[in-house]
């Protein structure tokens, strides 16, 4: 096989694009071209102007054109796992998209276009998996963007504006090389060669036996030993002929009157 056909990938003709066309539950039309081994954009879809959504997500696309801009309709956008690395500047004219997903990419900072702060009705932003470390400080205009998703990047230090999106609710920048966690307009510190985690509460008595043990020695490891002796004294009780629940049931009413009585009997 010639070495030029190994590279073409799949031409998507403008008959095939329009049979990929579907109506959403939500009234909108979606183009899905996810996973079908394209490597240069089908300018073909150019032509095409009933729909709003567009899924290009799984596919091996280097390079989007100049004219990608011209989308200008779109509202909702997939090109998620592809090889890009860049995003032209006429992505800036999508003004009516609200969800942008260009995550598991090639993108490096350089590669990000100032134009992206014009998308003024975004929502949803996924940059995950690329190779950033910095953003355009454009982006502090887009002020509707609710969830903002940087994980498994290059990043050291998180953007300033992040804290002036008022409405930015969700932000993961898990797994990057940060050397702070910037919270509530505090800075603290971190060790650079760990990345960022999570940590959650949870209330001792919905755990179950396995889970209590782990829980209990993740939390010595973290304070360095100093609760062990209060864990010590909260013994777990068991009582006869009552059923344990697992570590997401909750607990009925019925049995919680039954654990009382008990408890009551045995003081």
């Amino acid at each position: 096989m010639p070495k030029g056909k190994e590279v073409k990938g799949n031409k998507i003709t403008l008959k095939i694009a329009k049979k990929e066309i579907r109506m959403t539950p939500d009234g909108h039309r979606r183009l899905t071209l996810s996973n079908m081994g394209i490597t240069i954009f089908p300018k073909c879809l150019l032509k095409l102007t009933n729909f709003d959504e567009l899924d290009l997500s799984r596919n091996l696309i280097r390079k989007l054109p100049d004219s990608f801009g011209n989308f200008s309709s779109l509202r909702w956008l997939d090109l998620h796992s592809n090889k890009l690395e860049s995003v032209p500047e006429s992505i800036g004219n999508l003004v009516v998209l609200s969800h942008l997903n260009l995550s598991n990419n090639f993108l490096t900072s350089g590669g990000l276009p100032s134009t992206l702060g014009s998308l003024i009705s975004l929502k949803c932003l996924n940059l995950g998996m690329n190779k950033l470390d910095n953003l355009p400080p454009t982006l502090v205009a887009l002020g509707s963007l609710q969830e903002f998703c940087l994980f498994d990047n290059l990043f050291i230090n998180l953007p300033d504006f992040l804290h002036i999106l008022q409405n930015l609710t969700k932000l993961n920048t898990k797994r990057n090389p940060l050397s702070y966690v910037q919270e509530d307009g505090e800075t603290l510190l971190q060790k650079k060669s760990k990345p960022e985690e999570e940590m959650y509460l949870v209330c001792e008595k919905s755990l179950c036996r396995p889970c209590f043990t782990r829980c209990k020695e993740q939390r010595e490891r973290l304070t360095g030993g100093e609760v062990s002796n209060m864990i010590e004294e909260k013994k777990i009780r068991i009582y006869a002929g009552l059923m344990v629940p697992n570590s997401v049931a909750a607990l009925n009413q019925d049995v919680w009157r039954i654990r009382q009585v008990e408890q009551e009997t045995i003081k």
